[in-house]
């Protein structure tokens, strides 16, 4: 992730933190300033149809994406979160296999077990993979160490989730200068001549995606000024501020403003203690976003306790037991924010390409891109089935 800040994992560790979850997209993420409110985007399996050959002869695939050197992509997919498309088989004729190692923080956190867990899935269901997936770890130095024995192994590509891109930095650029194709996953490394390929999240756009749906569905129930509760994470989190500054200018375009801001750290624990404490001193809400899907279930809980239901509440991240929940109907949740954790999973299949030669077929660009920030979908009741099985469980 773009923010390289190390910083205490959501027991264990954060979203966008140096430890166990997601964390902060590139600063890039955070110049964009087009509201956009997340109906169904693209699947995973629409995605990793789009990653096939177009040179001259390759496949083509009914598969959309965003044209452009950055490219936005969904992850959802009413059939999993790890198909393989057919043109897998089709466009590696001389069945050439592709070395790819694979390293990523310890799962100690239901977004980065998903993380890991979908990208071997991936691996597995490709039969020109020959995956190397080293034991997750959140000892920097130790992960290190692990891809500099990648980089003896003498492997095609690496899918690296960097525990900290600041101090994983030099390593992966070792990588690159030993010809092997580096993919970066979430966590960005301080040089771009550390990786070919980046690809992950974007908290401005979770923020700008959770203040668009809450203000859209304010402004058409006729709600003309709101009390808005936002339920952060750790607040001195990169993350965490740059999706505070998209919800605040999301709600901005409807002349509305958060009114009551409280942190938690990440966890079910600290999630019901803030949400006790600002539901007695906030005798009225209107709408809440919890920024993550973990610390929710504390909010909820609290919520409950307290017997309050004249609001709606959106969640953060994507969890399959948030979904559930939207799913069903019964409580003030309404919507989630997904963070994708099906990135390592294109990750992998981005390494794979690049190790081909091979660009994505609806590009008209022959190459992989050098960028692609994810998109922060809503999910609703209306969608949710499409969604959840690409989701984490807590």
């Amino acid at each position: 992730m773009p923010s390289n800040d190390a910083a205490p994992g959501p027991d264990p560790a954060p979203r966008g933190a140096p430890t166990g979850a997601p964390g902060p997209g590139p600063t890039r993420g955070t110049s964009r300033r087009t509201f956009l409110f997340g109906g169904l985007a693209f699947g995973s399996t629409a995605f990793l149809a789009a990653c096939t050959s177009n040179s001259v002869g390759g496949d083509t695939t009914t598969a959309g994406t965003t044209a452009g050197p950055t490219t936005s992509a969904g992850t959802a997919s009413g059939t999993g979160a790890v198909t393989s498309s057919s043109a897998a088989v089709t466009d590696n004729p001389g069945g050439k296999m592709v070395k790819i190692g694979f390293s990523a923080p310890a799962a100690d956190h239901g977004w980065m077990a998903s993380i890991t867990d979908q990208a071997r899935k991936f691996a597995d269901s490709m039969t020109d993979i020959e995956a190397n997936f080293v034991e997750g770890t959140n000892d920097v130095n130790q992960q290190i160490s692990q891809v500099e024995t990648l980089i003896n192994a003498g492997v095609d590509a690496i899918v690296l989730l960097p525990f900290d891109g600041a101090q994983m930095t030099e390593v992966a650029r070792k990588a690159m200068d030993a010809g092997i194709e580096v993919v970066n996953v979430d966590r960005v490394f301080s040089s771009p001549f550390s990786y070919r390929t980046y690809i992950g999240g974007d908290n401005y756009g979770m923020g700008v995606s959770a203040g668009t749906f809450i203000g859209q569905q304010l402004k058409d129930n006729g709600v003309t000024d709101p009390v808005i509760a936002e339920i952060q994470g750790i607040a001195s989190l990169p993350l965490t501020v740059d999706r505070s500054k998209g919800f605040a200018d999301a709600l901005n375009t409807f002349g509305f403003s958060v009114t009551n801001q409280v942190s938690a750290e990440f966890t079910a624990d600290s999630g019901e203690e803030v949400t006790a404490n600002l539901l007695q001193a906030a005798p009225r809400i209107d709408a809440i976003w919890n920024h993550d899907d973990d610390q929710g279930v504390g909010v909820l809980a609290a919520i409950e306790t307290a017997g309050r239901s004249e609001f709606f509440m959106v969640g953060g991240a994507g969890s399959a037991n948030v979904m559930r929940a939207i799913k069903d109907d019964n409580t003030v949740l309404k919507a989630t924010v997904i963070y994708p954790s099906t990135q390592a999973a294109s990750g992998v299949e981005l390494a794979r390409l690049l190790v081909l030669e091979k660009g994505m077929s609806d590009l008209e660009e022959l190459e992989v891109p050098k960028s692609i920030t994810l998109f922060s979908a809503v999910v609703t009741k209306e969608n949710v089935d499409s969604y959840l099985p690409s989701a984490f469980e807590s």
